[in-house]
Order: C-alpha cells, then structure tokens, then sequence
C-alpha cells in the first residue's frame, strides 16, 4: 500500500454575483463540499452580494460629514460580513461544519488606509488551525482592521487580494477566483464572438490584462501571486469545468499575442503649445498625484520649436476632477490651450512572445489602418501594446486584431 499523499489545500473567492441570492449561495455551498468530498482542505473568501457595496456606499453619501472616511469603511464592510455568514450557513445546511472568520479574529492587519488600505500581515495559525480541525473558514474579502483595530477597506476588488494573501500566508497550493465566468478569453466574448478560452496563462501577461480592462481578477492579486509563485485558477462558480490557469511563464509555451483587450473607462487629456523645459512634465502630473489620479498613458511630442504638447489618459471618472487640475497646472507653464474627449477607448495587444518577436506593433497599426481606425495615443512595453481609438471604432478594432493575430 502506498503512502498516503497530502490534501491539497485550496482557498476559493467567490464573487458577488455568486452569492447573489440564497440559492446561489447555496450552489456555491455544494461546489465547497465537493471539494471537500474530494479530500480537499478548503478555506473561502467571499465578496459582498451584488449590489450591496454600491447601496451601502449610497447610505454613507447620504451624509455631508467631513472626514467620513472612517464611518464609511465601517458601513461598506458589512456587505462582506453578510456574505460570510450566509455562506456559513449554507454550509452547516449541507453538513459541512464551517465558520465565518472576521479580520479581527485571524487577525487580517492593514496599514490603516481608509478606502484604499494594503494588508500588512495575516496570522496564519488562526486559519490553519480551523482547516486541521476539519472546519471551512469563510472569510470576508475587501478589508481588514488597522493596528489601532479599526475596520480600513482595500478598494474595490480587493477581495481576489485577500483571497491570494490569505492562501499565501497559510501555504496553499493554489488559490480559485470563481465568478460568473469561466475563465480568461483571448478577447471579450461580448464583442468578439469567436474568442477562446485561454487554458494557461503567465503571471506578467494576465498583470497587464488585469490592467488593460479585463474585470477578471485584481492587478493586486496578481502581483501577489506572482511574488509567491501562487498558481491560480480563475473558474465558474456555477461550472466544474477547467478554467484558465496562471502560472510561471516557464512552465509555459509563449505564443506572440495571448489576447486582445479593451477599456471604455478611459479619458484624454492633452495640454497644447507648452513652453519646453525641464521638468515641465512634473509640472502637469505632480498636482494630479497630490489628488490620487492614476494617469495612464502619456506621450510628449519632439519640440520643434521650444512649444510642445503633453496629452495623457485618466480614468472617466476622473476626468473633470483632472481637467480642472490640468487647466490650472496649464495656466501657471504658459500653454496655450487644454483638450479633453471622453469618447475613447484603449485597446491593448498582449503576449509574452512579442518579446523574442519583431514587427508586433507594426502589425497592429497596419491592421487598424486597413479598417480605417485613427489612433491618439501610443504606448508600448515588453509584452504589450496599447492604443486609443475612438470609442465608436472599439469593436472593429477589437475583432479586425483578433483575427489578424490568429487568435480565431
């Protein structure tokens, strides 16, 4: 008889979508049980319901209170509290012995940030010693509490970040972002219609897809996983179906492009005829960092004669907050006017094999002026290429470099 081999150990997030309604939560109970059944030790971390992030944040804006940072962290973590309980239920329903495990009782400690805090440390015993007692631990995703014990919130999406934290710290062998999808495609199956699923992917090129627009798992947790060498394995809640795997590019065959994705949440701004000097661009971006505005992209022409032109990209949320900011930067250095377009779109070309490949983005810009797609901005790294396009051309672009890369 041979020896036995150890239970992997295995952390699932399930997101808000999954635990929608009872009889969802109530799927996802079973999908954990399974997974017990098959001799798996199971920790789980839950978002919020959908929705109730969103009419939680609704409650904390009815007040006008300053400094409500604080109040508002406390009010928008119970969404994940509910979730955990719930599914803890759902659970001992089943039979499956379980228990909700708050930050506070691990303990999860962050760096006290309120709206935006990073975890710090997470007390691994705690859960390990619930899993060698044959319990599932069900713990809340998006926040955990500060040194001072109180409750600070990590971001939007940051459950899939503490789910990786969490698997990191305990020693899990693979860490599952189950959701309602299946799996990473090589482009968004809403608006291209023959994308595949992609099986297996590497932790820098699924970074730059969670950065480039695709809503399938957190950059943070990414990154996390990557440090770690964390294998994850994004997946249905709803499916028993393989999903796509991430994993060191060394384990993997490169192909030149991966995917295709795109964002609509992107906005220009461009700063004309500016006297060129040095340190101008520090000029136009110190105050939008003071304000915590991601720019995204940025080109500065060749001055040609001494005047040059700055153009960037935020987010469209925070466009008329960085338009006001740049108008007065713009003022103080002397340009001569201040542009915006809200109607954009970034498309991104992805692939670990652009970095042995040449003539990648050479193809890309010829397919796109084939279809007559004008292009803004350009920017470009090791394994990826990024243009904005109109948002009326996103589609065409989009379909026209799938095929052109033989991602059909």
């Amino acid at each position: 008889m041979g020896e036995d081999k150890k239970a992997l150990l295995v952390v699932q997030k399930y997101g808000g979508t999954s635990v929608a309604t009872l009889e969802r939560i109530r799927m996802v109970a079973r999908r954990v049980k399974e997974s017990r059944d098959d001799g798996k030790g199971v920790v789980v971390v839950v978002s919020a319901q959908a929705g109730e992030t969103e009419r939680l944040v609704r409650l904390a804006e009815g007040f006008d209170a300053a400094d409500a940072d604080r109040e508002t962290d406390v009010i928008v973590s119970t969404g994940e509290q509910v979730s955990a309980g719930l599914l803890s239920l759902a659970l001992l329903e089943l039979g499956v012995k379980a228990r909700s495990l708050l930050p506070f009782q691990i303990p999860l400690i962050t760096d006290g940030v309120y709206r935006r805090g990073r975890i710090i440390s997470i007390a691994a015993d705690t859960i390990k010693g619930l899993v060698e007692e044959g319990l599932v631990p069900v713990i809340p995703g998006f926040f955990g509490i500060s040194e001072n014990l109180d409750i600070t919130t990590l971001g939007r999406g940051s459950s899939d970040t503490v789910a990786v934290a969490v698997a990191a710290a305990i020693g899990a062998d693979l860490c599952e972002i189950c959701s309602d999808v299946d799996g990473v495609y090589t482009a968004d199956p809403k608006i291209c219609h023959n994308a595949k699923k992609i099986d297996r992917i590497s932790y820098e090129e699924m970074l730059e897809i969670a950065g480039s627009g695709a809503k399938v798992v957190e950059m943070r947790a990414v990154e996390l996983a990557a440090k770690h060498r964390l294998p994850i394995h994004i997946a249905s809640s709803f499916s028993r179906k393989d999903g796509t795997w991430v994993l060191s590019h060394q384990t993997l065959e490169a192909p030149v492009v991966s995917a295709i994705t795109h964002t609509l949440d992107e906005a220009k701004i461009a700063v004309r005829r500016v006297p060129d000097y040095a340190g101008l661009a520090a000029h136009v971006f110190e105050p939008l960092a003071r304000e915590n505005i991601n720019v995204d992209m940025i080109v500065q022409n060749i001055s040609a004669d001494e005047r040059t032109d700055i153009a960037f990209t935020v987010s469209k949320h925070a466009l008329k907050r960085a338009l006001a900011i740049t108008e007065r930067a713009a003022a103080r250095i002397g340009a001569e006017r201040v542009e915006a377009a809200g109607d954009v779109a970034k498309i991104s070309i992805i692939g670990l094999g652009m970095i042995s490949h040449a003539g990648v983005a050479a193809k890309m810009f010829d397919t796109l002026r084939k279809e007559g797609i004008g292009i803004h901005l350009i920017s470009t790294s090791e394994i990826k290429v990024s243009v904005v396009v109109d948002m009326k051309d996103v589609e065409r672009a989009v379909s026209s470099l799938h095929s052109a890369f033989g991602l059909a």
